[in-house]
């Protein structure tokens, strides 16, 4: 396995030592997924307490399919592999359409502090529903066909809130809670999962909806 370092990521300048995230080369879309969610929780300070005197190795496994990943925790460093090649100390099933969403108990064979400190690491802070559509669109537009334009409406219990983002002639318009809005953008949310529940409303060709799935691809798997 070659390792390619993402980190480090800091607390600004009071951070010490930092937290080196690693990630080996042509990665499956679970680690890719993995890796990225960590490196929200680094860099929305989650992570901090959470990695303090902790190490161990811990198994990620999909509830719905074969897919799986290991997490190496050790000085400060998180490296995440390809399915689990060795005995870990701690294995989750998850749902990888529902933020890691825990399927059952963890099977934890050491001391519940890895447990609280993998769960806090897959478990980042969701951005401002704003701020997301704006990085989001940032990164889609390297996609080839994306429209001009994004046109995004939080429906929430005060009302409705909208956000244009980008010029030009052609638009899309997804519609829905913040929240999820906030997921989708950031990556946290699988946009096809997020459109079969019904909450999400999107005005657009099936050749944009195509576009859009793949740029949320490429916000979801740091592609």
């Amino acid at each position: 396995m070659t390792e390619t370092t993402i980190g480090p990521a800091t607390r600004g300048a009071e951070a010490v030592g930092g937290i080196d995230i690693r990630i080996e080369d042509d990665a499956s879309p679970i680690v890719r997924l993995i890796v990225r969610t960590i490196t929200d929780s680094v860099r929305g300070d989650s992570a901090d307490s959470a990695m303090t005197a902790v190490e161990g190795t811990v198994a990620v496994r999909s509830h719905a399919t074969p897919q799986a990943a290991t997490i190496s925790i050790s000085d400060g460093t998180v490296v995440v592999s390809s399915g689990v090649l060795v005995e870990p100390d701690l294995t989750l099933t998850v749902d990888l359409n529902a933020r890691f969403a825990l399927v059952g108990e963890p099977a934890v064979t050491v001391d519940d502090a890895l447990a609280a400190a993998a769960l806090t690491l897959l478990s980042p802070p969701l951005p401002d529903w704003r701020v997301a559509a704006e990085k989001f669109w940032a990164t889609a537009r390297s996609v080839p066909g994306i429209p001009d334009v994004l046109v995004a409406i939080a429906d929430g219990p005060e009302g409705s809130a909208q956000l244009v983002v980008g010029e030009g002639e052609t638009h899309y318009v997804i519609a829905g809670p913040p929240e999820l809005l906030a997921g989708i953008f950031s990556g946290a949310d699988d946009l096809i999962a997020a459109l079969s529940t019904g909450l999400i409303g999107v005005r657009g060709t099936l050749s944009q909806l195509s576009v859009l799935v793949a740029a949320s691809w490429k916000v979801r798997y740091d592609v």
